[in-house]
């Protein structure tokens, strides 16, 4: 009131039934510029609350990175621990030593609880090589791979323009070059692409315990994780829906159950030797699981001497073709003659 009585003894102030309406009008618009001022500066980035990339993306499905940090064809994310070194080192000398400029791979770790010497390794591993996709908020251990695999496919999505992501582990033998032949004539949508499983019965003991389980007595179908490849469109559904998504212990299944009600490709192929255990050698295998290191050394050295996979080729078990026109639970008759 003392301000609104100083205003009024202004000339130009207009007394209206007693009411300086000068005054009031400026402190009208005081008030609106202050309001306004609060709603368009929002805190400063250092003492904004922390937000989960998650939840906040769920929050709004339709938003998406304006511009993303990097861009490839073809991504190969491959699943590690923290201190399995020697198998990046091997990993990079062999199936990773000539990869095209357009495929980019990188080593996923997660870092949450590490002790400070396991982080300054990977630190100078990381100065050295600049191929870790370090995930500080994710614990690294077995019973974490589904959510590892929902973290690797998020920060995917938000920061690289890519056509197809190949999921692979440590312990995977892969042939890129054949992989991206083959996917330049592939559409680049809703593309699944490994090898399947439909008649998997859900386990209740040992390792792989679903003790979550709850949807029916087998497993939905779902390409075997020792490598699979999704085209883009599927790690933004994954990302867009992660907030809904239960997580089973076997990242896998997780994801093929998933995908379950997506209108999508399920391409089955035996080139892809991805289950518990390698079928043995074949020189048309496009992906090979279950490699020890001296595997990979013995794959890559024919290869670079003889253009073929396999010093010898080998089977230790029957393949499959999966039949898509029968319940899944008759999907997967191993026979001979199939690679």
């Amino acid at each position: 009131m003392n301000l609104i009585r100083v205003l009024c003894r202004h000339k130009t102030a207009l007394v209206i039934g007693g009411v300086c309406v000068f005054a009031i009008i400026l402190l009208f618009l005081a008030k609106c510029t202050s309001e306004t001022l609060k709603q368009s500066h929002p805190d400063p980035p250092g003492l904004a609350p922390h937000v989960n990339v998650l939840q906040s993306r769920q929050e709004h499905p339709d938003q998406t990175s304006v511009s993303k940090d990097l861009s490839a064809f073809l991504v190969v994310l491959i699943t590690t621990g923290p201190k399995y070194t020697e198998r990046r080192s091997i990993i990079r000398s062999t199936w990773l030593a000539k990869r095209d400029s357009d495929v980019l791979s990188l080593f996923v770790v997660g870092t949450e609880g590490l002790s400070n010497e396991d982080l300054q390794n990977l630190n100078t591993e990381q100065g050295r090589h600049k191929d870790l996709l370090l995930l500080p908020d994710l614990r690294d251990s077995y019973e974490n791979l589904t959510l590892k695999l929902i973290h690797m496919y998020s920060w995917l999505d938000q920061k690289v323009e890519f056509k197809f992501v190949l999921k692979a582990d440590d312990d995977t033998f892969a042939r890129l070059d054949l992989l991206k032949d083959e996917l330049k004539g592939k559409e680049p949508r809703r593309l699944y692409w490994g090898f399947f499983s439909g008649r998997g019965r859900v386990k209740t003991a040992g390792k792989w315990r679903e003790s979550g389980w709850e949807l029916c007595d087998y497993y939905l179908p779902y390409a075997l994780g020792g490598g699979y490849i999704l085209s883009a469109d599927l790690v933004r559904y994954v990302r867009l829906n992660a907030g809904f998504l239960k997580t089973w212990q076997s990242e896998d299944v997780s994801l093929g159950a998933w995908l379950a009600p997506v209108d999508l490709r399920r391409m089955h192929d035996p080139r892809f030797d991805t289950e518990y255990k390698s079928r043995g050698c074949h020189n048309k295998y496009l992906v090979t699981h279950k490699q020890s290191l001296e595997d990979m050394l013995e794959k890559h050295q024919t290869l670079q001497r003889e253009g073929r996979l396999c010093k010898e080729e080998v089977k230790l078990r029957l393949s499959y073709v999966y039949d898509w026109g029968v319940p899944p639970s008759q999907c997967c008759q191993r026979k001979d003659g199939i690679p």
